[in-house]
């Protein structure tokens, strides 16, 4: 018994190639637009509401003030930044998510460069274990953690709450940047080595130009995890080293009659990270284009 099989009929295109062609036109960029706006409805409606009266917020939507713009007022950010654990706390905050930033960054990079292009007894396998950490939760080190804190005299402290965050923040970083250095040419190096140069100058001069686009999208994702971060800040810090979220938190217990500093206090902590991806995004786009044209 023979089987038929459909002949494509010359010149008529499949349905699911002018699916395609349809939507790699405009639509798809309408479509884009579109969802982008729905979700920046939610932004937009918390901005709003840090522009209102606590009155005003709690009797009406935020949606009434395109009729009744008299209710805009900066006065709940006078409120918020005259209050002094606020910005303790927001000060907590930059102390907490800039060095456990910068110290990612930099040992992941050194550490990457080591397994890519560095020869050492047992690199593979270590290599393994460190993907392997990637793995482990958080909250199964919270517990020996906070023994160690204690042992150690930092828990509480801001230099707890980083190094905590350094910790799990290596594993990610060595095995992003560790992929992405493998793939640079091996002739650069051997280039900048035949001229004198030690791994500390190829490091600096060919690794690190290159592997910018790398770099810049590890400090953007390490920079947001630590910011928004509650879990580990509401465990290994107190009154007096607690960053902005875990200061939000506490003020959620007295919802009604702490609105005022609630929402200015949450677009804040809103507002901060996005100003950083885009200040970031342009210098990923740089170090793409240069890495682009060195490679």
């Amino acid at each position: 018994m023979s089987v038929t099989r459909p002949v494509a009929v010359p010149g008529r295109v499949p349905v699911g190639a002018r699916v395609a062609k349809r939507l790699s036109g405009g639509a798809i960029y309408l479509i884009v637009l579109a969802v982008g706006v729905v979700w920046l409805i939610p932004t937009l409606g918390l901005f709003i509401s840090s522009l209102r009266k606590a009155s005003d917020i709690s009797n009406s939507g935020w949606w009434t003030v395109f009729s009744h713009p008299a209710q805009l007022t900066f006065k709940d950010y006078t409120t918020l930044f005259a209050n002094h654990g606020i910005i303790q706390s927001l000060w907590n905050t930059v102390m907490i998510t800039v060095p456990a930033t910068v110290l990612v960054v930099f040992l992941g990079a050194l550490a990457a460069y080591a397994f890519a292009w560095i020869d050492f007894r047992g690199r593979d396998w270590l290599f393994v274990v460190v993907v392997g950490l990637m793995v482990v939760p958080i909250q199964v080190a919270l517990l020996p953690v906070a023994a160690l804190y204690r042992n150690l005299h930092i828990f509480g402290t801001i230099l707890g709450v980083v190094l905590f965050h350094v910790g799990f923040g290596l594993p990610f970083a060595i095995y992003l940047l560790r992929n992405f250095f493998a793939a640079i040419p091996r002739e650069l190096l051997e280039a900048t080595r035949m001229e004198g140069g030690s791994e500390w100058t190829i490091f600096r001069k060919v690794i690190v130009p290159l592997g910018l686009p790398a770099i810049a999208s590890l400090a953007i994702f390490q920079f947001l995890w630590v910011w928004n971060d509650l879990l580990v800040a509401l465990v290994f810090s107190n009154a007096k080293t607690q960053p902005l979220t875990v200061a939000l938190q506490s003020n959620m217990r007295q919802f009604g009659s702490n609105i005022d500093i609630l929402a200015p206090g949450a677009f804040l902590s809103l507002s901060v990270p996005l100003v950083v991806f885009f200040a970031f995004q342009r210098y990923f786009v740089q170090g793409l284009m240069a890495g682009s044209v060195k490679g």
